[in-house]
């Protein structure tokens, strides 16, 4: 199955040719104030919001922001998952992060005045929601909640990457992905287990770390078979937080 990442590293068309056109507002069921970026804008910024908000459904593999572009809105991910991808010189596509629903990106490139600094990737069908620059400019400096919200995100961000460059720094492959794995965002389920929602394909897994899928699949067949993991469907379920944390530790 084609990748993520090689879906960016080859040429494709832009993400409007390949996207479904464009969704009207009544098309597309969206609480806004649901969306945690925008959740305490007031009712006057939330019907501006409202007003300029565009919607578009890509299918998977689609590539939806491709690195270089102008950066020309604030996306929202509003369904689905997305993979943040760079390309090497080498022509080599290295996944950076995974995007869920309720994530926002394309943020630097405005911030900055510059171009995409990042090629993304659908990984499944996706619904995302375009705010044009000029008003999410608006709303960095003139909403409190909102430059609030993004100041965090920013350090949450910093933070991001340096644990993950001290991931790829790790030798030992399989102590990288049990790394990972212990590194991605998890929820409690109703039993009080950790669950990572939304798992992505062992190939993807792969891609972010700089490994094979053959070694993803390995080390997770490891993982459930001495019961710190159990697998279900699109989930993983953290039977053992802390051997896992051990594993990734060397243990």
């Amino acid at each position: 199955m084609k990748s993520a990442a090689a879906a960016a590293a080859a040429p494709v068309p832009e993400a409007a040719a390949g996207a479904a056109p464009q969704l009207k507002e009544h098309q597309v069921q969206v609480h806004l104030r649901k969306i945690p970026l925008l959740a305490d804008l007031s009712d006057e910024d939330i019907a501006r919001v409202k007003s300029e908000m565009r919607y578009r459904h890509f299918p998977k593999r689609t590539v939806v922001l491709h690195k270089g572009g102008v950066a020309d809105a604030l996306l929202f991910l509003l369904s689905g998952q997305l993979q943040v991808v760079d390309v090497t010189e080498d022509g080599r596509a290295v996944g950076l992060r995974m995007l869920a629903a309720g994530d926002f990106f394309g943020e630097i490139a405005l911030i900055n005045g510059s171009t995409r600094s990042a090629s993304v990737v659908a990984t499944t069908e996706v619904l995302v929601a375009f705010l044009p620059a000029s008003t999410a400019m608006h709303l960095f400096s003139h909403s409190p909640s909102v430059a609030h919200k993004m100041l965090g995100h920013l350090a949450q961000k910093i933070q991001r990457d340096s644990e993950f460059r001290a991931l790829l720094s790790i030798n030992n492959t399989t102590r990288r992905i049990y790394t990972y794995i212990a590194l991605m965002p998890q929820t409690e389920d109703k039993e009080g287990q950790r669950v990572v929602e939304n798992l992505p394909t062992h190939q993807d897994i792969a891609n972010m770390i700089n490994t094979s899928r053959e070694t993803v699949t390995r080390a997770l067949l490891v993982l459930a078979q001495q019961g710190v993991v159990l697998k279900d469907a699109h989930r993983l379920i953290i039977l053992d937080p802390d051997a896992l944390q051990r594993l990734a530790q060397g243990g």
